[in-house]
Order: structure tokens, then C-alpha cells, then sequence
């Protein structure tokens, strides 16, 4: 398939992670602790990158962990083949954090729920912030994100695809047909 539409190139995305960064500091109080927790797969890299800028920009530690909502999904049986299960890695604890909660694209909503299920799996945080490179609209369920790095205009018949170099050896959001 050819690569779709380009709505942000590297340097853009780039650019958008930074204004991200600095929307979340804005948010967090001088001594808040933060953690960051990555979904998986590129919701993952996008949140260590957030979290090096949250850290030269707060001049605090902003620890990472990784979120694996294989296991609950709402869509489990509907998806062909067996489910690839990745570990979950939250080496901190989560109790009286304020826990920023990173993907790459908003859609229906049922991902960042699924995400909230496995996250109080692993404690009870203070608060929660959602952190989303891409809202393509569409929502199924009653969610928001709180820092939108884009908001994009996706019609039904088309999917954002979102590229980092640490899993696709390039960066950028384009939009493509479905398969």
C-alpha cells in the first residue's frame, strides 16, 4: 500500500512533543510526583520522549513504565489469532502519583479504557492524565484526552497510522486508507 496522507513529518512531530511536554508541566503542581506510563506499542516510545522533556523541563525525575492492555481488551475474542501479551513494567509505586498515561492515537475510547482497567491492576494513583499524539474524533465511550498533540478530521473509511523510529525507523502521522 502506498503511505498515506502526511500530516506531521519528524520535525513536527517533534514539535508537538515538545508543546506537549510543556502543556503537561503547566498542568503539574512544583512538587506533584509524576510518573509516566507508555501503552503499548508506540504509545510507548511517544511517552519516554515525553518524559525526557517533562524531566528537563520540571528539573524533576520523571520516572516510566510501560502498560500492556492485551488482556483487557473489550474486543479480545473478536481479534483473529492468539494475542501477543508484552510485560507490563511499572518499577515505582503509583500510590499519591500523578500518573501521565501516553498513546499514539484517541479513537472509540475503549483503549484508554482498557488502559485505566490494567493501570488500577498496578494501584490506585492520585490522578490520571491522558496524553494523546492524535485525536481522530469517533469516540464510543465518554473519554477525553487532557493534552491532544493533533486533532484530525478521519473519515470512516480511512486510519491514522503513526510512525516512530524506535519501532518503524522513521517518525511521522499519516492517514491511509483501511486494509
Amino acid at each position: 500500500m502506498p503511505p498515506g496522507t502526511c500530516q506531521l513529518d519528524a520535525a513536527q512531530l517533534d514539535a508537538t512533543l515538545t508543546r506537549m511536554a510543556e502543556e503537561l508541566a503547566s498542568r503539574l503542581g512544583p512538587d506533584e510526583p509524576i510518573a509516566v506510563l507508555g501503552i503499548r506499542s508506540r504509545g510507548l516510545p511517544l511517552a519516554e520522549r515525553l518524559a525526557a522533556r517533562l524531566s528537563a523541563s520540571t528539573h524533576r525525575a520523571a520516572p516510566m513504565g510501560a502498560l500492556d492492555i492485551t488482556l483487557y481488551r473489550d474486543d479480545l475474542t473478536e481479534r483473529a489469532g492468539a494475542p501477543i501479551v508484552r510485560p507490563t513494567e511499572i518499577p515505582f509505586t503509583l500510590k499519591e502519583r500523578t500518573v501521565i498515561l501516553v498513546d499514539d492515537v484517541l479513537f472509540t475510547g475503549r483503549t484508554i479504557r482498557a488502559a485505566l482497567d490494567a493501570l488500577l491492576d498496578h494501584g490506585r494513583p492520585r490522578k490520571v492524565l491522558l496524553a494523546v499524539l492524535v485525536d481522530r474524533g469517533g469516540r464510543e465511550l465518554p473519554i477525553q484526552a487532557d493534552v491532544v498533540g493533533t486533532t484530525l478530521k478521519v473519515a470512516w473509511g480511512e486510519r491514522v497510522s503513526v510512525k516512530v523510529k524506535e519501532l518503524d525507523g522513521e517518525d511521522g502521522v499519516f492517514v491511509e486508507p483501511k486494509d
